[in-house]
């Protein structure tokens, strides 16, 4: 069991350390009303009590519940905030890029890089710096947008597992309905991570914790951990790591 009170400390710690050393002393970062940014508001509000803003984008196909979630949370900690619909620039794409309405993941893409032009527009005008909040798993498995939610001057979660900020999401007393819901980018109505993953982040999260210490595949599906689980992770690992690293610039 990890020490999830010292966990947070550490990475209040961290932003502290972080921004202040690039020269800002404000941060600015999304919230979605999912259990990720909901972490990162409560860190970042902590690390920065008077000097933190929240920025709340849901888009035309936005859970309700999720609007309601992220108030609820701002509201119990004091969390500064606004409210920034993506409705109009969403209707200006959709006008103008064929098809565009009708493919939710590609819509969802979109939604995802704008919310990225709200927040360093934000960041530019406020001397702030973007805090990311995207998990490890979520990295390792390059389930993220490029240059939308994965984008971020800092990121303090991006080395636990999603299974581990269940733990710190307790330790900062994160609502009890955020906690519990499933799993969402919140792309477009219905989607949950683990059914477009095909697997609970349960299993994905131990197969990747064996793969980083090295474990061979054998080991690994002794401990009855699926054959496909294992093939989807490998695979993803390897496919989508052009998203964790900075572009490849040509040497000459």
């Amino acid at each position: 069991m990890r020490d999830f009170e010292a966990i947070k400390q550490n990475l209040i710690q961290f932003l502290i350390a972080r921004v202040q050393e690039k020269g800002f002393d404000s941060v600015v970062f999304g919230l979605s009303g999912g259990i990720d940014s909901a972490v990162v508001a409560r860190l970042c509000q902590l690390a920065f009590p008077k000097s933190h803003q929240a920025l709340l984008m849901p888009s035309k196909q936005s859970s309700k519940t999720s609007l309601t979630h992220s108030l609820e949370l701002c509201q119990k900690f004091g969390i500064s905030y606004q409210i920034l619909p993506l409705n109009q620039l969403q209707n200006a794409f959709e006008s103008t890029l064929q098809g565009l309405d009708s493919t939710p993941l590609r819509l969802g893409n979109l939604c995802a890089r704008l919310r990225m032009v709200y927040l360093y527009d934000y960041a530019f005008a406020n001397n702030a710096l973007v805090i990311g909040t995207s998990n490890k798993s979520e990295i390792l498995l390059g389930y993220g947008t490029i240059y939308g939610d994965l984008a971020c001057a800092i990121n303090p979660i991006g080395n636990l597992y999603k299974t581990e900020i269940y733990g710190l999401a307790h330790c900062l007393k994160i609502p009890k309905n955020i906690i519990e819901k499933a799993p969402s980018a919140d792309l477009y109505e219905g989607q949950t991570d683990e059914q477009e993953l095909g697997f609970s982040y349960e299993v994905l999260d131990k197969i990747m914790l064996l793969l980083e210490r090295n474990v061979d595949e054998e080991e690994i599906l002794q401990q009855k951990l699926p054959k496909d689980a294992l093939k989807l992770v490998k695979d993803r690992i390897l496919r989508f790591g052009f998203k964790r690293k900075m572009p490849e610039i040509a040497q000459i």
